[in-house]
């Protein structure tokens, strides 16, 4: 993907979105830039040759421990003995495989395997009688299993053959359990594959019919599948669902301005297509067939470039789509993306990957996934000073001025711009209040600290003394020797008049 920072914009060439092998298909991220058909060969390629050094390994491990064994145990004519005896080994495990598998062919065999199936489906059933969701469940796949056979009905003799493989397939699958994901994913490729060259060899079968015969088998095989294959215990697709979903609630800030996008969202009728398009990207999730999931990225690219004609009044670009694309992504914030891309990648037919517009749109959500994963301030054409205090959250862009709106503009997304603008000034109030209270908390320390060291200061200066208490005073006349010779005070009289 490559970046031209003098359009401000996200621009990828189409060249870049076709398999690296040069074969003319999409290719895909998730199958290293090539196509579903040229990474299947790679992958056979890459096992086989794993496969025959794992053999030549064995082989050249087993005469090694056959020559020292014949060694030390037999000096003398051992090679021809220890051989007869391996042969012999050899023939006594080949019938006791034979008579193994004639005996799990044979009839009781199949009584018994009936006995265990109808008690095991009389579990599953009471099971899915317990559940509300388990039950709608069970009525989607009869649903979706009645729709199946009677669309077979057309095809006669080939509808037979088709239905008798997809009952093998799924029992396969069911045995399939224990092994990886991706192994699951070959062998569900390799039985699309094997019907598509029936139907097109054997029964002569109009390439029309074929593609709709592959999407009705992959809708009744996916339908039961779904919760088995779908986001695996065993895969890193739920850790990766949540570190998508983490990036794209930090980069909740970009702006259509920042990414480029030729959308105005000012009018009304633009404003409901976007909508539109996040309800289908978040939709997706909700549906269980790969190909029911296409269709709502297809949707949603539709009304993206629908947005983008009523805009500039003109048909859109594909470098006007891929921003518009990632914007969308940004917005809607899809629950369990990287689980439904992965999940579309392994099981989906793949000629719907390869070409057509199903395959072109997806091939382009792969694009704005990996490029909002790697998204960073030179790609936004922001300092990384900027980029850096919008993702911790300690500032945001500035938001458009009322006196820029326009007349027209919607109610509520004026309303939306008041209130954002309203907890900004809020936030901005409390980052003052916060830095105020701060700085008088150091004040009264200050001035604590200040007092304190004052005191101390007189304290040492002028020390207290504490010096004995004075004798206590006498009377006035205790010294006058001659109070006994003076005489009594005068008492007050009292004359009648």
């Amino acid at each position: 993907m490559s970046l031209k920072s003098e359009r401000r914009g996200i621009h990828v060439d189409q060249s870049e979105l076709l398999c690296k092998k040069g074969c003319g298909y999409y290719g895909n991220p998730g199958w290293q830039g090539f196509c579903s058909k040229c990474w299947r060969e790679e992958y056979q390629k890459a096992r086989q040759k794993q496969i025959q050094e794992d053999w030549e390994l064995a082989e050249r491990l087993q005469r090694e421990e056959e020559e020292a064994y014949a060694s030390t145990q037999h000096p003398q004519g051992a090679q021809s003995l220890t051989f007869s005896k391996f042969e012999e080994k050899k023939t006594n495990e080949k019938s006791r495989k034979v008579t193994t598998v004639k005996k799990f062919f044979g009839a009781s065999s199949r009584a018994g395997s009936k006995k265990v199936l109808a008690g095991k489906l009389r579990e599953v059933q009471e099971a899915k009688a317990a559940s509300p969701i388990s039950r709608q469940v069970s009525i989607e796949t009869d649903r979706v299993s009645k729709d199946f056979c009677d669309f077979l009905k057309t095809y006669h003799k080939p509808g037979q053959e088709i239905y008798k493989q997809c009952k093998l397939f799924l029992e396969a699958m069911h045995h399939k359990r224990e092994l990886s994901i991706e192994e699951q994913s070959e062998y569900t490729q390799d039985f699309y594959q094997n019907v598509a060259d029936k139907l097109h060899a054997r029964w002569k079968v109009s390439p029309e019919k074929v593609e709709m015969a592959m999407d009705q088998i992959e809708k009744y095989i996916m339908t039961r599948l779904y919760k088995y294959v779908f986001c695996p215990e065993t895969t890193e697709d739920e850790k990766k669902d949540l570190a998508v979903q983490k990036r794209i609630r930090a980069l909740h800030w970009v702006t259509p301005q920042m990414l480029c996008v030729p959308v105005n969202e000012e009018i009304p009728e633009v404003s409901d297509v976007v909508v539109k398009a996040i309800t289908d990207i978040i939709e997706m999730d909700s549906k269980r067939v790969p190909r029911d999931k296409l269709a709502c990225i297809t949707s949603c690219s539709k009304h993206i470039f629908t947005a983008i004609r009523t805009t500039k009044n003109e048909p859109a670009s594909a470098d006007d789509f891929l921003p518009t694309l990632i914007y969308i992504v940004l917005k809607g914030n899809p629950p369990r993306l990287q689980s439904n891309i992965q999940y579309i990648t392994r099981f989906c037919n793949p000629s719907r990957l390869m070409t057509g517009e199903d395959g072109y749109y997806f091939t382009n959500l792969c694009c704005a996934v990996a490029f909002i994963e790697k998204l960073d301030a030179q790609s936004l054409n922001l300092s990384q000073e900027d980029f850096d205090r919008y993702m911790s959250g300690q500032a945001s862009p500035k938001k458009q001025e009322p006196e820029s709106w326009s007349a027209d503009m919607c109610v509520g997304v004026r309303q939306m711009y008041r209130n954002l603008d309203l907890l900004s000034q809020l936030n901005e109030r409390q980052e003052r209040i916060v830095s105020e209270a701060k700085k008088l908390e150091r004040d009264l320390i200050d001035w604590t600290d200040g007092v304190a060291k004052e005191v101390q200061e007189i304290v040492e200066k002028y020390p207290l003394e504490i010096k004995p208490p004075n004798p206590a005073l006498a009377a006035i006349d205790s010294e006058n020797v001659e109070n006994d010779k003076l005489p009594p005070p005068l008492q007050p009289q009292v004359y009648a008049g």
